[in-house]
């Protein structure tokens, strides 16, 4: 049985995202849930554990949308269905990252 390894709530956030991962080429994804430590995406393609880049998405902040980039690095990639469902843990986020998802989770 698996336990869930995640650190504090996570909120439901279904938006178009990127990936960026170091020394490759970005690649389409869509946000699953978002939490102040860490989210999880669902793509098209294999990511590996341990491997570090970058999340864009937007997200409304205060009714206005903001483009929020993180440093985060890959925790898990399962094949689900048609698709990979990978979970990142954020490196230290920049303060307007971590604004932004702090007022989210409200």
């Amino acid at each position: 049985m698996l336990v869930d390894q995640r650190q504090g709530a996570r909120k439901i956030l279904r938006v178009r995202a990127m990936l960026v991962m170091d020394g490759g080429a970005p690649m389409a994804a869509r946000t699953f849930d978002l939490g102040p430590a860490g989210m999880s995406v669902t793509s098209a393609h294999k990511v590996d554990v341990g491997q570090q880049g970058q999340v864009v998405f937007e997200m409304l902040v205060d009714g206005k949308p903001q483009v929020i980039t993180c440093r985060a690095k890959v925790n898990h990639c399962i094949f689900s269905g048609d698709e990979f469902k990978v979970g990142f843990v954020f490196q230290p986020l920049p303060p307007e990252a971590s604004a932004a998802i702090a007022k989210f989770m409200r």
